[in-house]
Order: structure tokens, then sequence, then C-alpha cells
């Protein structure tokens, strides 16, 4: 791919994605990456310091009014190439709670983050995947192509819900997994891959220190995983190491 957008890069998944890149046999030759507040994503800007492909935007993804800002910065680097990857990783996990505890703000918080924030930066930067779909005509669907990739969660699976809990998350991610269903259809005359990947549980800031895989491992596989994608995973379910979920 030769270009590619992950949200959420300051740490835990979104850093490991960004390394994992890089450490392909080639490299993205533009790997757009955003956080929230620059003077805290230490570890993000020295490996922008070590890799010349890296490219830190600075915005918080709950304001809509800054995506032409960054759409606009990603087009003047790319030119008529336009983008082809938009990676939705950027998310949060309220506390877990039941049914009797939840809270209406984090319902409202964590759908904002987790379905309305990837549904409007996937509109946004639409026109840059376009234009690289179509400048990589020759290609079939595939990342190197134009994709989007919305990191979903096993726990926004409804048929794998036996534990029940976790309201705010399990129904930010089922939707999220109800919207990449519908723009795969909505996009696929375009040829713009969208699948919803499951990361595995990993040991991050979200995961807890009791998850079994380490973020290595876990940003390994989905790039592995990610670059064999091509039309038969068009709007499917899928965990990193590439097994299909069930909705």
């Amino acid at each position: 791919m030769n270009s590619i957008l992950i949200t959420g890069c300051n740490r835990g998944l979104g850093l490991g994605l960004v390394k994992a890149l890089n450490k392909l046999p080639e490299p993205p030759q533009h790997l757009f990456t955003t956080c929230r507040n620059l003077e805290q994503a230490t570890d993000l800007k020295n490996l922008a310091k070590e890799h010349s492909n890296i490219h830190i935007l600075e915005i918080d993804l709950k304001n809509f009014d800054e995506y032409d800002k960054i759409v606009n910065q990603i087009a003047e680097v790319t030119k008529d190439s336009g983008l082809n990857v938009l990676f939705n990783n950027a998310g949060v996990a309220p506390k877990s709670v039941r049914l009797g505890a939840t809270r209406q703000q984090d319902l409202i918080d964590t759908l904002h983050t987790n379905t309305v924030v990837p549904v409007m930066l996937t509109k946004a930067c639409l026109p840059l995947l376009k234009k690289a779909s179509d400048a990589n005509e020759a290609e079939s669907m595939s990342v190197k192509r134009a994709a989007i990739i919305n990191m979903s969660s096993i726990l926004g699976s409804i048929k794998s819900n036996t534990d029940g809990g976790l309201l705010p998350y399990r129904a930010s991610k089922a939707a999220l997994n109800a919207v990449t269903k519908s723009m795969s259809i909505d996009l696929a005359p375009q040829k713009i891959l969208c699948v919803s990947l499951h990361p595995g549980w990993v040991r991050t800031d979200m995961g807890g220190s009791n998850a079994p895989l380490d973020v290595t491992t876990s940003t390994t596989k989905i790039v592995e995983t990610i670059c064999q994608f091509n039309e038969s995973h068009n709007g499917g379910f899928y965990q990193y190491d590439g097994a299909e979920l069930p909705w």
C-alpha cells in the first residue's frame, strides 16, 4: 500500500500498528497517524524521527469540524494517489458494569467515539479513498487498492455474547459491525474493501494486564492479515489472525 491513515496512534494498538507496518519489507510510503495531544505522544514522535514516512496529525476526532483540515493535509502529501487505507483504530472502553450501574453518558460517549467517529471520518476520507481506487484500477479489491479497516471487537458479536454486561462497549462495536457491512455494500461499486477486525484480547491500557496477547504479536498478525484481504473478505468480520467471526 502506498498510504494509510491510522487513528489513535499515541499508544497501544495504534502505536503497535505503526511499528508493525514499518517492519514490512516495503513499508507504506506515507503513514498518517493521529493523536489527540502531540506533547504527550512521546513514543510516536520518537518513531517519526526514525522513519520519514510517518506523518503525525494532531486532532480530537470528536471534533468533526477539524476533519477537512486533516483530509487536506493528506491530499497535499499524496497528490493524485489518494489514500489507500483508512484504519479506524481509535476507541474507548468504559469501566465494566452491569445493566443496573450503566450510565446514560457512558452509552452516549462510547457510541460517539467507537461508532459515530469512524462513520464520519470515513465519509470525510471517501474522496481520497475513491481517488486511490481509481488510481489503482489494475489491482483487485485489497489494501493495495483502497480499503477501510474498522477496529471492532469480539465483544461486538451478538452470537458470541454468553456473559452479558459491558453494554456501552458491546453496543458500540455491534453498531460498528453493522456500519461496516453497509459500507461494504455501498462502496463495492468503487472497489473499496470494508472489513471489521478484532485485534484479540491484548495487554493494553484498554485490554488490561490479564490479556493473553501482547501488542507486538497482535499487530504483527493484523498487518499480515489485512495484506491478504481480497474481495471475498469484503463486508466480513475477522480476528487478528484472519479467522472469521460470527456476527
